[in-house]
């Protein structure tokens, strides 16, 4: 525990009265938590992190009390353990969902650690203030705090989180790599943030600061007590004579004289020569973290801050509208529903905390509008009224493409049309954005997919045109609502409904409604308005309870709650709280009724894979968007709504085991145990994934069982099923930002772990700078891998202050089964000289972040031959070498 003494003067008043609060006992520093396994009783990256994070944030709630709930008292939070569920509770209210919160940390956490697995991040010395660089790590360090400012402002959130957890881990990395414990000191450099100011007394090329030590404890090895230095890592660059290694077993350096080290990464003696330390190294990289959260947080302000870390139990309203001639009514659902949702949740913690909006027509789409303000949505959604066009298709997916670059991650996007897509090309592509924003998208389509009047047409269409609204939905987790004009007003209501930001759809049993027979699904305690729609040719229905009370299709209020009805849609909401147990549904239709049962409720999970990374110097799970087909894979899940000051007589939910099950079919393919992964107030578990499931690229969902306080069943599924990849696929850039007119190179890594492949690779980039390519195909077989290189090219009139992205796709050639692989890279595009600096002290004038250098990291190989330029050679795979990032990578 740390004591909350500690003063640390130029943060200023009481940020540091928080400290008291206890880390993990068992939980460097080490990647994250999974670490642990190497070397028990380390704090890591992860942690260090989280807690930083919620000491900042329960600082912000105690200096600005909610609007109608009682003040938070520090006095609550001494001596005990910070758990975002716990604060969010107090602060927001019981039931407040802190799913998205949790989220924005996992974000940011799991940046941090990829710095310690990433090829173009692990390896480089300025990235972990290695090798006596601090000059140069201090100047990437700050140039990622100024990225994370930028990319905020811009509301770029994903990408500024991804800056913010490459900032952190250098800025922890200080404090474990350098021998600043050792000098004594017990409070974080006070001019790290600020290079303007001088470092003082560092080592020089010259001077020698270890001594030989043959243990692997090196307790006594520091030859100088008053420079400051780091150890060497591997041989680049080489280690000169009579300087400190970072040591353990697997720095080849150390085994140079001066052998050991001095790294203070974990409690492991193996890994860490100065491990007796490492607790002291923690104290000041958490003090240090802090003070970078509340850097941002004066810089950002509070509004902003919360943004960046989704301090909010709210969604965000994202919205792409068809805006051809026929679309009037469409636009004024639209229009209403957005009204309706300012006024009822203004002021409140539900109140929407991010606005998009992207039109689109034919041939044209965008610009995107993004804005925090309601009033500004109001207003251009106002401006916007159906003119010209009414041919059919439009640019559908290209807006909404746009619009998931732009909307928060964790968010719904709702899109009005009465159109199919002319951009049909896109789906594979908007499919694997959704995923990786884990966004949910839902069609509103006033047009029925067999009517062939009303538009005006260029060609017949086939009856089949809207799958691809359909297979985004359903990767999605959305879906697809076919209306007409006189309904879609009152249909256009889901938006209101969807939009809580503790919405979890409930498991059917069969996943796939059969007319006529029944359909069960469970009720638990912890749920509650619980509704039931419907969409179809439906003439009948009836829904039974546990207690075997039922109600049928007669609108108003029955037995069970309210049915309503708007031509073929149909919605049943169940009145509060409802009977816990099994429902019923029997439906009578002609065709497939489509059925979602809805509820809202704070216990929920998140989810994301991992890599194990047991035998290198940083061991842990390496994290990815989606499994690997033919790697071992770790699916690790994050149960949030845990609140620990609940009743103790009702006792703590948990979940024991996973169900995974076929996507649409709902075959099931098996269960998995689910084990915890530290204490059980944190709600972190994991599961190994069996091989046969990762042979197979169909889509999968995940469905968690466990039990509630009371040992009552409970269940919760995924909010979108999950792919396996057929390669691993990584696009990397430079550490920094992007210059006007600068040309900028990234690199490409492409393997194989589950069998021969023979794929094309294609690249885009949106906004449409020159981009080239020396590798457009590559021919793999069974662990096998290609390297190549793209140049990016900025040119002089690149807005500042935006962001580019980058897409290569992976395609198998010819009659190859093998589903497209995306890999998706977003680049800050900065101007040399800012104004954005962050605001400094007044009595540090001289504090100021200056542009961040774009230095190139270390890049791969690349020959040519007469497929493009590429390399093909045995990709080593251990747990160490040869993890690339599959989806979401950034520039670090």
């Amino acid at each position: 525990m740390f004591p909350v003494e500690v003063p640390l003067s130029h943060l200023g008043p009481p940020i540091l009265l928080l400290l008291q609060l206890l880390l993990p006992p068992t939980s460097a520093f080490f990647p994250n938590i999974w670490s642990l396994l190497t070397a028990p009783g380390s704090v890591t990256h992860q942690d260090l992190t989280e807690e930083a994070a919620l000491n900042v944030t329960l600082q912000l709630f105690l200096e600005r009390p909610p609007p109608g709930r009682p003040r938070l008292r520090l006095e609550d939070y001494r001596g005990r353990t910070l758990l975002a569920d716990d604060i969010f509770a107090a602060y927001f209210g019981p039931g407040s969902p802190s799913r998205r919160f949790r989220a924005a940390l996992g974000e940011v956490s799991r940046a941090n650690a990829a710095q310690d697995f990433l090829p173009a991040s692990r390896n480089n010395p300025d990235l972990h203030f290695d090798a006596e660089r601090l000059v140069q790590g201090r100047t990437l360090l700050v140039g990622a705090l100024r990225e994370t400012l930028v990319a905020t402002r811009a509301f770029q959130h994903a990408l500024a989180r991804q800056r913010l957890g490459a900032a952190l881990h250098a800025l922890q990395d200080f404090y474990s790599h350098s021998n600043w414990v050792e000098l004594g000191e017990r409070q974080p450099h006070p001019h790290l943030l600020w290079p303007r100011r001088e470092l003082w007394s560092l080592a020089q090329v010259g001077d020698p600061t270890c001594s030989d030590c043959e243990e692997l404890s090196c307790p006594g090895n520091m030859l100088d007590f008053t420079l400051l230095t780091s150890g060497y890592f591997g041989v680049h660059p080489p280690k000169p004579a009579g300087k400190c290694s970072h040591g353990g077993h697997f720095d080849q350096s150390s085994s140079q004289p001066p052998r050991g080290g001095i790294n203070k990464d974990s409690t492991s003696p193996g890994f860490s020569p100065h491990h007796m330390l490492h607790l002291q190294a923690v104290e000041v990289a958490l003090l240090a973290s802090i003070e970078a959260f509340s850097l941002l947080r004066s810089r950002l302000g509070d509004r902003g801050f919360s943004r960046l870390l989704d301090i909010t139990p709210a969604s965000s309203l994202s919205f792409v509208l068809d805006t051809t001639g026929s679309m009037g009514e469409e636009i004024n659902a639209a229009k209403v529903q957005a009204r309706r949702i300012v006024e009822q949740r203004q002021g409140s913690p539900m109140e929407p905390v991010f606005y998009v909006l992207v039109p689109f027509h034919d041939p044209g789409f965008g610009p995107v509008f993004t804005t925090s303000d309601p009033d500004s949505f109001w207003q251009k959604l106002n401006e916007i009224h159906a003119l010209g066009g009414g041919d059919e298709p439009e640019m559908c997916l290209s807006a909404l493409e746009l619009a998931l670059l732009h909307t928060p991650p964790l968010s719904d996007i709702f899109v009005f049309t009465d159109a199919s897509p002319k951009d049909a090309f896109l789906t594979n592509r908007v499919e694997s954005l959704t995923r990786e924003r884990r966004c949910r998208v839902t069609f509103l389509v006033t047009e029925d997919p067999l009517r062939v009047q009303g538009r005006v047409r260029r060609e017949v269409l086939s009856p089949l045109r809207f799958e691809p609204y359909e297979a985004i939905a359903l990767a999605s987790g959305g879906e697809v609502i076919f209306t007409k004009d006189q309904h879609i007003q009152d249909v256009a209501a889901i938006v209101g409904e969807s939009m809580g930001g503790g919405l979890v759809t409930l498991p059917l049993e069969p996943p796939v409604f059969i007319p006529g027979e029944t359909c069960v699904f469970a009720v638990d305690r912890l749920l509650r308005q619980v509704t039931i729609r419907m969409h179809g040719d439906i003439s009948s229905f009836w829904i039974k309870n546990p207690e075997g009370v039922s109600q049928g299709p007669e609108e108003g209020i029955g037995p069970l709650g309210r049915t309503r009805r708007f031509g073929q849609f149909w919605t049943v909401t169940m009145t509060d709280p409802p009977q816990t147990g099994s429902w019923e549904i029997q439906i009578a239709a002609e065709g497939i009724p489509r059925v979602r049962v809805q509820a809202q409720t704070s216990l929920d999970f998140l989810f994301h894979y991992g890599i194990p990374m047991e035998d290198g110097p940083h061991p842990g799970l390496y994290p990815l968007t989606q499994p690997v087909a033919g790697l071992r894979t770790q699916l690790l899940v994050e149960v949030t709504g845990l609140v620990s000051r609940q009743n103790p007589e009702e006792g703590r939910p948990h979940f024991s085991h996973v169900v995974l099950r076929r996507v649409p079919e709902g075959t099931h393919l098996g269960r998995v145990p689910l084990e915890p992964g530290g204490p059980p107030e944190r709600g972190l578990l994991a599961a190994s994934l069996p091989p046969t499931l990762l042979s197979d690229s169909a889509p999968f969902s995940l469905e968690l069982v466990g039990q509630d306080g009371g040992g009552q069943g409970l269940r919760r599924t995924a909010p979108q099923p999950c792919t396996v990849a057929p390669v691993l696929l990584e696009l990397s850039g430079p550490p920094g930002f992007l210059a006007p007119g600068s040309k900028a190179p990234l690199s490409l890594h492409i393997a194989s772990f589950s069998g021969p492949q023979d794929l094309d690779l294609r690249t885009s980039v949106n906004p449409s700078f020159s981009l080239t390519s020396n590798l457009s195909r590559a021919h793999l077989g069974q662990n096998e891998s290609a390297w190549g290189r793209l140049w990016l090219e900025v040119p002089d009139s690149a807005a500042p202050d935006s962001v580019v992205m980058v897409t290569v796709t992976a395609v198998g050639q010819g009659a190859s089964p093998v589903p497209p692989t995306h890999a998706f890279l977003q680049l800050l595009v900065l101007a040399q000289a800012s104004q954005d600096q962050p605001e400094t002290p007044a009595h540090s004038a001289d504090r100021v972040l200056p542009p961040a250098t774009p230095a190139l990291l270390s890049s791969t190989l690349v020959t040519q031959d007469r497929a493009g330029g590429r390399v093909v050679d045995k990709a080593w795979w251990g747990t160490v070498g040869g993890v690339l990032f599959l989806l979401g990578c950034s520039s670090w």
